[in-house]
């Protein structure tokens, strides 16, 4: 069974916003052990979303390639899982 990938993304650096490539994702809130609870976000039509959570603002970016963000860094891998 294939699976769908669904990105994550982190502001451990306190970025006011930050350009997604994605309009459904996964907003961390910090790197862990400073982590909020994993919450789903979908942009629906619109172009902009604001975690609950953490307050930040993500933009999507069609310039982006699909789950990519800028800064690059705000893409959250979790090494253990791989």
């Amino acid at each position: 069974m294939a699976e769908k990938s669904v990105p994550h993304f982190q502001n451990s650096a306190g970025l006011r916003d930050i350009r997604v490539g994605a309009k459904e994702f996964m907003c961390i809130g910090a790197l862990p052990p400073f982590d909020h609870p994993h919450v789903f976000l979908d942009m629906g039509s619109d172009d902009e979303i604001i975690c609950p959570y953490c307050s930040t603002l993500y933009r999507f970016d069609g310039a982006l390639k699909s789950g990519h963000s800028a800064p690059a860094d705000a893409l959250w891998v979790d090494s253990e899982a791989a």
